[in-house]
């Protein structure tokens, strides 16, 4: 029986140090959040989560309204971002022409690398009035629907869901792109060969990844929860649980990032990072989720392959 050599043995004792080290830095900082927004945990209890009002002065706090406009931008960026994305993705392995497809990768993944503020300043000078324009070309009998009421300002959930589209797009399209490049080659050529066409090729190659496209989906979202600099430049920053489309609103990190350092109340301080530690479990829960969803995706595609 051969017994493993010591370089082998250091290299497994290494990298799995490694492993621990990741595990005990999100631990550690779970705990440190919980750790810093203690007082607020025992003044408000499970109530932090569902009260809307936010009143530094009178010292109720509430997180709802965060909690809301960070799930519901990150949502619509995705139902915009997601087909977009793929269509991209599709077009760049299946379809470019040669000459055009280094360009356009590199184009890409250039605008993924593209600061949140440059997104926060484009979206102020550009995507801000445009979105004006187009609530103010809006039927006054659409205006009357909760989910176009609110100011003609431009500043709000559209604006916020727009740009926060326009920088997972390059993410998830990356993403999905390497998925697609490692879809066997024999697999469209199996298609091929049956009598599909160039179209149903391509849904077998879709078909054959959607587990990594779902994986590259979720991280988008992930994405699209934790963004600071782009959303708080352009949503409005008004503390307002509503379905509105048009109406200013809130996220999580927003309101860290504009009233942490003007937080002198103790109580404001650990309700601030008490969001903190929220947006922190929304993240965990949704990246969880992700994961479920994909082991129940190959549990299925296992279960099919097998013979009867």
């Amino acid at each position: 029986m051969k017994t493993p050599r010591s370089g082998d043995l250091g290299f497994r004792l290494v990298t799995g140090a490694f492993a621990v080290a990741l595990l005990a830095i999100v631990a550690g900082i779970g705990v440190e959040l919980y750790r810093e927004s203690v007082l607020s945990i025992h003044e408000f209890g499970f109530k932090f989560w569902i009260t809307d009002v936010w009143d530094p002065v009178s010292g109720q706090f509430g997180a709802r309204p965060f909690i809301w406009g960070t799930l519901y931008s990150s949502i619509l960026a995705l139902l915009i971002a997601a087909p977009i994305s793929l269509g991209i993705a599709t077009y760049l392995s299946e379809l470019c022409p040669p000459l055009l497809r280094q360009p356009l990768i590199f184009l890409t993944e250039l605008l993924a690398a593209i600061p949140s503020i440059v997104y926060g300043l484009w979206g102020i000078f550009v995507l801000v009035p445009l979105v004006r324009k187009i609530e103010l070309l809006t039927p006054a009998s659409w205006r009357q629907l909760p989910l176009f009421s609110g100011p003609p300002i431009g500043l709000g959930m559209l604006s916020a869901a727009l740009i926060l589209a326009v920088m997972i797009t390059p993410f998830i399209s990356s993403l999905a792109r390497e998925v697609l490049k490692q879809v066997p080659r024999t697999q469209r050529e199996a298609a091929y060969a049956l009598g599909a066409t160039r179209w149903e090729a391509i849904r077998v190659a879709l078909a054959y990844g959607r587990t990594g496209i779902v994986g590259a989906v979720m991280l988008g979202l992930g994405r699209a929860l934790g963004e600071t600099m782009a959303v708080t430049m352009v949503i409005g920053n008004t503390p307002k649980a509503s379905w509105s489309l048009f109406a200013p609103q809130y996220t999580m990190s927003a309101v860290i990032a504009n009233e942490f350092t003007e937080a002198t109340d103790k109580l404001h301080l650990h309700a601030l990072i008490e969001i903190g530690l929220v947006l922190f479990v929304i993240t965990l829960v949704v990246n969880a989720l992700s994961r479920l969803l994909i082991w129940s995706m190959n549990r299925r595609t296992v279960s099919k392959s097998r013979p009867k």
